[in-house]
C-alpha cells in the first residue's frame, strides 16, 4: 500500500512502530461484543416470571429492562468520549468491569431494588462495542479493517440471537440466580484477554471532558426513553407522558445550544450533521427498530398455544433454538457485507441489508404455519441485519476525524438503542390492542402479528429510501494504521 502523509488528526508522538497481530484483537473485541449482546437478551426468558420472582408487580418488575436500556442509552456517547480523551482501551475495561460488577449483584438479588441496581450497571456496558470498532479503527492493518468491524459491528445482534436459547435453557433447568453467575464469568474472561492481547490506542482527542454536555445529554435521553418506553403503562395520553416528551424536546435543544458554543463539545454537532453521518444515524434508527422487532414477535408466534390455531405451541427452550441460527446467519453474513462495502461502497451494504430485512418481513405476513417457517423468517431478516449493520461503522468512520471515533461510534449505537425502544413501544401496544379471546385471557390475535410484521418491513423499507440518499463512493476514507509507521492513513476503495 502506499505510504501518505498523516492525517492532521493522528497525533505521531506515542505511536507504536508495530501495529499488533490483528487476529487476536479482532477476536477478543468481537467476543467482548458478544457478551455485552448476550447481556442484553439475558432476562428475555424471566420476563413472565419476574414479578414473582422478584416479589413485585409486573409493571415495577419491567424496570429491570427499562434501567438497562437507559443505563445504556447515556452510556454509549459518554463512554465513547471517553475513550477518545483518556485511552479506548482504558474506557473498554472500564465498560466490561461495571458488566461484571453488575452481574454479580443481580447474581445476589432477591429483590427489585437491587435488581435495578445491577441491571442498570450491566447497561454501561454498551459502550464496549463502539470502542472495539473504535480500537480496531487505530490498530489494524488496512486489508483487515473492513471486515473485523463488520464482524464488530454484527456482534451486537449474534450475542442477542445465540444466547436466546442458552439463557432459556437455564432458566428452565437451574436456578435463574445461574444466568448472572455466567454473565459475571464471562464478563471476567473478556477482561482478561483484553488485558492480554489488546493493546491501548495511541490515537487521543484531548482536551477537557465537557461535564455539563454528558448531564445535558443523559437529562434529555432519560426523558425521551421513558416516556417511549413506559409509555403503555402509564397511558400516552397521561401528563406523565407528554411532560416527559416535552421535557426531552426543551433540555435536547438547551443542550444542543451548549454543545454548539463549548470548546471540546461532548458530541461534535457539527459533525454530526454533516449528511453521511446524519443519515446513516437515522437509518440506524430505523434498523434498530426492524432488529428488535423481530426479537419481540416471533418468540411471542413461536409460544403461542396451538389451541389459538395459528400458535406454534413450542416450549420456551425450542422458541430460543429456533431463532438462535439467525445469529450465526449474521456472523457468517459479516464478510460478504465487507467484501461488498470494499468493491461497491458501505452505502451499497446498507441499502442490501434493509431490502433483504423487508423481503423477511415480508415472508412472515405469510409463513406462520409451522416453526421451521419461523427459522427460515429469522435467518432472511438476520441476513439483512449482518449487511446492514456491517455496513454502519464505515459509513460513520469515513466522515468523522480520526480522534472523534469513539464519540462518533457511541452516537451511532444509542441511534440504534433508540430504534430498539421505539420497537418495544409500537409493537408492544399493536400486539396488546389487536387480541382474541382465548379462554378467561386475550391473546395477540394473528392479525396483530400480521400488522407486525408489516410494521417491520415498512421500517426496512423507510431505512432504505434513507440510505438511498447517501453519498456514493466519493472522496470519503477510512483510515488504518500504515504498516511502516503506524500512522493512520487512508484505505483505498471505500
Amino acid at each position: 500500500m502506499t505510504s501518505l502523509p498523516p492525517t492532521p488528526d493522528a497525533p505521531e508522538t506515542g505511536m507504536t512502530a508495530h501495529p499488533p497481530r490483528s487476529g487476536p484483537v479482532v477476536a477478543v473485541l468481537a467476543f467482548g461484543g458478544i457478551v455485552v449482546s448476550l447481556m442484553q437478551t439475558l432476562v428475555v426468558p424471566l420476563i413472565p416470571d419476574l414479578p414473582g420472582l422478584l416479589h413485585t408487580s409486573a409493571s415495577d418488575a419491567s424496570w429491570a429492562i427499562t434501567a438497562t436500556l437507559l443505563a445504556g442509552a447515556v452510556a454509549t456517547p459518554v463512554l465513547g468520549r471517553l475513550g477518545d480523551m483518556y485511552g479506548k482501551r482504558r474506557t473498554l475495561l472500564l465498560s466490561l468491569t461495571m458488566l461484571v460488577v453488575g452481574s454479580v449483584v443481580c447474581a445476589l438479588s432477591d429483590a427489585l431494588a437491587p435488581m435495578i441496581v445491577g441491571r442498570a450497571l450491566q447497561g454501561f456496558s454498551a459502550g464496549v462495542i463502539p470502542l472495539g470498532i473504535s480500537i480496531m479503527r487505530d490498530e489494524l492493518p488496512a486489508e483487515r479493517l473492513g471486515s473485523a468491524m463488520a464482524l464488530m459491528s454484527s456482534s451486537l445482534g449474534v450475542g442477542g440471537a445465540l444466547g436466546l436459547p442458552g439463557a432459556a435453557a437455564l432458566a428452565e433447568h437451574a436456578d435463574w440466580h445461574v444466568l448472572f453467575w455466567v454473565s459475571a464469568s464471562l464478563g471476567v474472561v473478556v477482561i482478561a484477554l483484553v488485558l492480554a492481547l489488546v493493546p491501548e490506542s495511541p490515537v487521543r482527542g484531548g482536551g477537557r471532558f465537557d461535564l455539563v454536555g454528558a448531564i445535558g445529554l443523559s437529562a434529555g435521553l432519560l426523558c425521551l426513553l421513558l416516556a417511549v418506553s413506559k409509555g403503555a403503562d402509564w397511558g400516552w395520553a397521561s401528563t406523565t407522558t407528554i411532560g416527559l416528551f416535552g421535557g426531552a424536546v426543551v433540555v435536547l435543544l438547551l443542550w444542543s445550544r451548549w454543545e454548539l458554543r463549548v470548546t471540546g463539545p461532548l458530541v461534535d454537532l457539527r459533525t454530526t450533521v454533516r449528511r453521511q453521518v446524519l443519515l446513516t444515524n437515522l437509518a440506524s434508527i430505523v434498523i434498530g427498530f426492524a432488529m428488535f422487532g423481530m426479537s419481540l414477535v416471533l418468540p411471542q408466534l413461536l409460544q403461542m398455544p396451538e389451541a389459538t390455531g395459528y400458535g406454534l405451541g413450542q416450549s420456551m427452550m425450542t422458541a430460543g433454538l429456533c431463532l438462535g441460527p439467525s445469529g450465526l446467519v449474521m456472523m457468517a453474513i459479516s464478510p460478504l457485507s465487507a467484501r461488498i462495502t470494499a468493491t461497491s461502497g458501505p452505502k451499497v451494504s446498507l441499502m442490501l441489508g434493509a431490502g433483504v430485512i423487508a423481503a423477511g418481513y415480508g415472508m412472515g405476513v405469510f409463513l406462520m404455519d409451522a416453526a421451521w417457517q419461523v427459522v427460515i423468517i429469522s435467518c432472511v431478516i438476520g441476513a439483512g441485519i449482518g449487511l446492514a449493520y456491517s455496513a454502519m461503522p464505515a459509513l460513520i468512520m469515513s466522515a468523522v476525524p480520526v480522534s472523534e471515533t469513539g464519540a462518533a461510534n457511541g452516537l451511532n449505537t444509542l441511534m440504534r438503542s433508540i430504534g430498539t425502544s421505539t420497537a418495544s413501544a409500537v409493537v408492544g401496544v399493536v400486539l396488546a390492542h389487536m387480541t382474541t379471546a382465548f379462554g378467561p385471557t386475550e391473546v395477540p390475535s394473528l392479525n396483530g402479528f400480521r400488522t407486525a410484521f408489516v410494521i417491520g418491513g415498512g421500517a426496512a423499507l423507510v431505512a432504505l429510501a434513507v440510505a438511498s440518499l447517501l453519498p456514493g463512493r466519493g472522496p470519503d476514507r477510512l483510515t488504518a494504521p500504515s504498516e511502516r509507521s503506524g500512522t493512520p492513513q487512508p484505505v483505498a476503495g471505500r
